[in-house]
């Protein structure tokens, strides 16, 4: 395929960027799209110009790094993929396509495609943990019974790897799909009981602290999210929330 690039380039997060437009031939439907960005900076190296930057590690879908909204979409016009996943033979021979960071006050551009995403840390690192001992009196977690469809939530929620395509794809940049994923997991198990309360109430704090949006109910960031985290997390947030409140 031949394919033309315009792509985002920013030297720093206090430089002004601008699109960039690249030519590129000879992509295979079956590469993924960041080995297409790997053919198109191999090209930049060897004519001696600066490669675009941009995030990655596993390329397996699991550490949401790769984040870029393609043609104004978070990860590309593909369903329940990251970008890493997203195969070329989605586009067509002449295909414009359209590369930026994922736009967030939040989310700080550090560098081209790269965005310092480190908020949906502090989020986490508010609340996200539970306090049951795991050094030296372990006890067999099947001893605890659970029912099934609350583990099977639980799961779905822990299934968020926090790539912020939520954010990314609602108009408030609300992190509440995230956020309420975080709260989620732990909100549907006996374990998570302990700091229920502080829990979410820490974590939401942190979250409007960071300059994240409110959510209005579009539903974007359920259709975008890689891992088709439900939106029903939000609403089970918001009675966490709701209940942490009038205790507190």
């Amino acid at each position: 395929m031949k394919l033309i690039l315009k792509i985002w380039r920013q030297k720093n997060n206090q430089a002004k960027g601008e699109l960039k437009t690249y030519p590129l031939d000879g992509i295979e439907g079956d590469m993924s799209f960041l080995e297409m960005l790997d053919i198109l900076n191999e090209g930049l190296i060897n004519k001696g110009e600066e490669p675009v930057e941009f995030d990655h590690d596993c390329r397996e879908g699991i550490c949401g790094s790769c984040s870029l909204q393609i043609n104004g979409e978070p990860h590309g016009p593909d369903r329940l993929v990251t970008t890493c996943q997203l195969h070329m033979r989605m586009f067509n021979d002449g295909d414009t396509i359209i590369i930026e960071p994922f736009r967030a006050k939040a989310f700080p551009v550090i560098k081209d495609l790269v965005v310092d995403r480190s908020s949906f840390d502090r989020i986490q690192q508010a609340g996200g943990y539970i306090s049951v001992n795991t050094s030296g009196n372990t006890i067999d977690a099947n001893t605890i019974p659970i029912n099934k469809h609350d583990a099977d939530e639980s799961f779905n929620a822990a299934t968020c790897i926090g790539c912020g395509a939520c954010v990314a794809a609602c108009k408030n940049a609300s992190a509440m799909l995230f956020t309420s994923a975080k709260v989620s997991q732990f909100a549907l198990l006996p374990q998570g009981r302990i700091e229920a309360t502080e829990r979410v109430l820490n974590m939401v704090a942190q979250m409007d602290k960071e300059g994240f949006g409110n959510c209005s109910n579009t539903g974007a960031c359920e259709i975008e999210c890689p891992k088709g985290i439900s939106l029903e997390n939000i609403a089970r947030m918001n009675r966490e929330y709701l209940g942490a409140s009038l205790k507190g």
